[in-house]
């Protein structure tokens, strides 16, 4: 059986609108059978850098295949790639059922596929309600069963969980596990952190246009932390910075301290080799949110040197 499993490569990807450089020289590849958030804060590049890869938006310089493929050359591109750009992409007076086979005829896929996508997204009982009157729930599993009809190994979905309830965030992370557990490739961007959290395995970083890090967020992250609580706090706390695991010992309130290297049975042992109170033991891993601020603070750690005078402009406002 030939393998369908097809990876996105990106390979020093930019693209530049005039003077304002939306895509600064990215590069990094999504792996089929996880699920891979595209993360960074409105205007980092990630619309921009989805677009290239279907074709959208032509590289400046640079790189986007899918199965070593720019999407241009793809033979019949929608069963190949499924794309959900925009919420709204939707004929306000078209049914459910209209609106997708228009799509499926469009893509030269089997009208059969419009009564099991609609089966399949919860959408049968709305198929001939006029799109107008669709919730952002409905319209964005609409657009899912939209990017679905030629059965496509690689999705790229943008902003999919914008407007939906929590019932409607948890059925996507199923949804999307589903996917990647089939061998398909997936790639979510999103500004969300801890709705992406949810739902990724690896993560792509982008930051004003440039890529930040790239790799299994958890790796990402590093190892977890210990959370103590003590009335020796202080005491305890050059106790454990002198464990020869300990790699460091944070602070974080009275005492409180945040420990970096060591277990919970670490600390325990440490703290009653010392007679040393101990209250609290928390074992607490990185959320995706401290690791962006974390990556973004170190980023700009890093570019504190080379700026003469304000920050360039030239970067604002790409999406």
């Amino acid at each position: 059986m030939t393998d369908t499993r097809l990876a996105i490569e990106v390979s020093h990807l930019t693209k530049r609108f005039g003077t304002l450089t939306a895509v600064n020289d990215v590069s990094f590849t999504v792996q089929p059978g996880v699920v891979t958030g595209f993360l960074g804060p409105n205007g980092a590049g990630k619309t921009t850098t989805m677009r290239m890869l279907t074709g959208l938006v032509t590289p400046t310089s640079g790189t986007a295949t899918i199965g070593g493929q720019r999407y241009a050359q793809l033979s019949r591109p929608s069963s190949v790639v499924g794309a959900v750009f925009d919420a709204n992409a939707f004929h306000p007076g078209h049914t459910a059922r209209d609106h997708l086979r228009v799509y499926a005829a469009m893509g030269g896929h089997p009208d059969s596929r419009v009564a099991e996508l609609l089966d399949r997204f919860g959408l049968a009982s709305a198929a001939n309600r006029r799109t107008g009157t669709f919730s952002t729930g409905m319209r964005q599993r609409l657009n899912l069963a939209t990017a679905l009809l030629g059965d496509p190994r690689v999705l790229l979905l943008d902003e999919p969980s914008n407007g939906l309830d929590p019932e409607g965030i948890s059925w996507l992370r199923g949804f999307l596990r589903g996917l990647a557990a089939e061998g398909r490739t997936v790639l979510i961007s999103s500004h969300v952190l801890s709705e992406i959290e949810q739902f990724a395995d690896d993560v792509v970083v982008l930051r004003h246009g440039e890529l930040i890090a790239a790799g299994p967020w958890s790796q990402l992250a590093g190892p977890p932390s210990i959370l103590v609580g003590s009335p020796d706090a202080d005491i305890l706390a050059d106790v454990l910075a002198a464990q020869p695991s300990t790699s460091r010992v944070e602070p974080i309130g009275p005492g409180r301290l945040r420990v970096f290297g060591l277990d919970a049975a670490g600390v325990a042992d440490a703290a009653a080799a010392q007679g040393l109170r101990v209250h609290e033991l928390t074992t607490q891993g990185s959320n995706l949110e401290e690791l962006f601020l974390q990556l973004t603070a170190d980023k700009l750690a890093a570019d504190k040197p080379v700026l003469a005078g304000p920050t360039p402009l030239t970067q604002a406002g790409a999406r």
